[in-house]
């Protein structure tokens, strides 16, 4: 299951949000966008869980809390429309 996570803290680091995720179950990957001028974190991301019932349930529990001084904005990641 692909996440979108956003309204992430700019300073939160990959490694905090993966530790975030992994209580739910197996995260087989996490990226934070970061913005190619500043380098700096465009402030939301997206986990790969591969199972969909522990994915749901790190949805459920981690919308709207408080990770790094913001609440999170979590859902399921829609796919990337054609330009």
């Amino acid at each position: 299951m692909n996440i979108y996570v956003g309204n992430l803290s700019y300073t939160l680091e990959e490694s905090e949000l993966q530790d975030a995720f992994a209580e739910f179950g197996e995260v087989s990957s996490v990226k934070i966008l970061m913005d190619r001028e500043t380098g700096r974190s465009r402030g939301f991301g997206f986990v790969e869980m591969p199972n969909q019932a522990e994915g749901e349930a790190a949805v459920a529990q981690l919308n709207e809390k408080d990770v790094g001084g913001r609440a999170l904005r979590v859902n399921e990641a829609r796919p990337r429309e054609e330009r």
